[in-house]
């Protein structure tokens, strides 16, 4: 063969003739020197398994969410809460036991809450109720009292039961009676208390008591209209109110009145309740309160005449687990009846707790709360000011604040838009820096978004995942969400089971 060109050698040649040449072996090759120093090169050894890379990686920046953070960071979790308060179910971000602890929370400073109100907001059968009892059952673990201002569908009855506690029922034929102007605690020990003390605790009273007749008497209509509580309403009221509890005349204690006594003291005046409130003849004070008289006198002889216009004559145990007041045998008389009950029972919750044990910590349920916001801006006020509260007052009281709601749109109906009730309304929102928003079309989801600036992946939580199973919320701690699903041992199901109707229609 010459040059380049190919063929077959000698050995070929003899085999392919069926002669084979004899082979040497090939020589050892002698072991090298081990190196102290290699030299890499600047993308690594070209060696499966050594980081051998053809090109330089670009310097890259990821933006995400914290949803999809865990996908390429599995062991990184956001900023957790502490393990205290009730344990509700499953941090579904961090994977992590997720406890519930409102007051405890607002006693951090690492923590973006400042007030323990909560609101709980979803579509009917996405688990609110459960939510709710399930928070109630395992926050009496922690030396809490669970109060439910009223029950309008007597779901609490079971949980009730569960304590060895009977539900108050009020309704029409039921012997029950709750006075919304009674004392409550703050007549204990009357006659005892200095001036200054006597002063500051009456004050507390006519407050609440103006506050409730406000909201009474706005939530009547003159057609479309409400009626008008204006500043001269509140002093003739509040005039009244002292002459019928012997305040105005320094009594050393208090009668306690009533409704239907205000409404025949104003109908028939006295000569010293028309000076005092400066009308030049007593014709002039029946003219100019006929709308105040006639919107009592329908409280009076109305829906929900008998319920709120005795003295209270339930003695209620305080020292108990749980006190609830069943509004169901109200739902008939409609919405409005059941709404101007719980503006009653919500001033008579708040004279309860208005001189409260330091370190006596309640959950209140205010469950339908919607129902009270549509009598009108007064209710609505009433509320507020609860929420505003809520913290407790020179040391006592501050209770953890629930209510319940299925969509925002619910508390705006108070008014018009850009009304000053439906502002006062949007508030309420809040007014509560924990918020529980379980499963939601999308509609209500984007309502909730303009309202709370939640985002698209927070939409996405309440329209997708919270609802496929019962349960599923996005907790709002302050600005932090959490994607939070409670989890039910097989007892609280059967004392969260709001389904029964149901059940017995199949």
């Amino acid at each position: 063969m010459t040059g380049t060109a190919r063929g077959r050698d000698v050995t070929r040649l003899l085999a392919d003739f069926g002669h084979d040449v004899p082979t040497l072996g090939a020589a050892p090759t002698p072991p090298k020197e081990a190196r102290l120093f290699r030299h890499q090169p600047r993308r690594g050894t070209r060696v499966a398994g050594r980081g051998w890379a053809a090109a330089s990686a670009p310097v890259t920046a990821y933006r995400m969410t914290s949803d999809q953070a865990p996908v390429f960071w599995p062991f990184i979790a956001g900023p957790g809460l502490p393990p205290t308060g009730a344990q509700m179910g499953i941090d579904m971000l961090s994977g992590s036991a997720f406890h519930a602890d409102p007051v405890g929370w607002v006693l951090r400073d690492d923590i973006p809450v400042t007030n323990a109100n909560v609101v709980c907001m979803g579509k009917p059968g996405t688990g609110k109720s459960a939510t709710t009892k399930a928070f109630c059952l395992r926050m009496t673990d922690f030396g809490y009292r669970i109060l439910i201002l009223g029950d309008p569908k007597d779901e609490y009855e079971r949980l009730c039961r569960f304590f060895g506690v009977t539900p108050f029922a009020l309704g029409p034929g039921m012997p029950a009676r709750i006075n919304p102007l009674g004392l409550g605690p703050l007549a204990h020990g009357w006659a005892d208390l200095t001036a200054e003390a006597a002063r500051s605790r009456s004050a507390v009273a006519f407050t609440r008591w103006l506050t409730l007749v406000r909201a009474l008497v706005g939530s009547q209509r003159i057609g479309s209209e409400r009626v008008p509580f204006g500043p001269s309403e509140e002093t003739v009221v509040k005039t009244a109110l002292e002459d019928l509890t012997g305040y105005g005349t320094g009594n050393t204690t208090l009668t306690e009145t009533t409704i239907p006594k205000l409404w025949h003291y104003l109908d028939a005046p006295t000569d010293r309740l028309i000076q005092q409130c400066r009308y030049s003849s007593r014709q002039h004070f029946l003219d100019q309160t006929r709308l105040l008289r006639d919107a009592l006198g329908q409280l009076v002889s109305g829906a929900l005449a008998g319920l709120f216009d005795d003295l209270t004559n339930i003695d209620v145990d305080w020292r108990a687990p749980i006190q609830s007041l069943s509004l169901s045998r109200l739902n008939p008389l409609g919405d409005e009846a059941v709404g101007t009950a719980l503006v009653c029972l919500n001033s008579w919750g708040r004279g309860m707790r208005e001189i409260a044990d330091p370190g006596d910590l309640r959950v209140v349920v205010r469950d339908e709360v919607w129902k009270a916001m549509r009598l009108g801006v007064e209710a609505v006020k009433s509320l507020d000011e609860d929420l505003r509260l809520s913290r407790g007052v020179a040391g006592r009281g501050g209770d953890i604040q629930w209510l319940n709601a299925h969509k925002p749109s619910d508390m705006l109906t108070v008014g018009d838009q850009g009304s000053q009730a439906a502002n006062i309304a949007r508030d309420l929102m809040h007014l509560a820096d924990v918020k529980i928003l379980h499963g939601q079309k999308q509609g209500v989801a984007r309502e909730l978004d303009d309202m709370l600036g939640l985002g698209d992946q927070a939409r996405e939580v309440m329209t997708g995942w919270a609802m496929q199973r019962k349960g599923r919320a996005l907790w709002l701690v302050g600005e932090r969400p959490y994607k939070v699903e409670t989890r039910l041992h097989p007892l609280e199901e059967h004392l969260t089971w709001t389904n029964e109707a149901l059940e017995g229609a199949i």
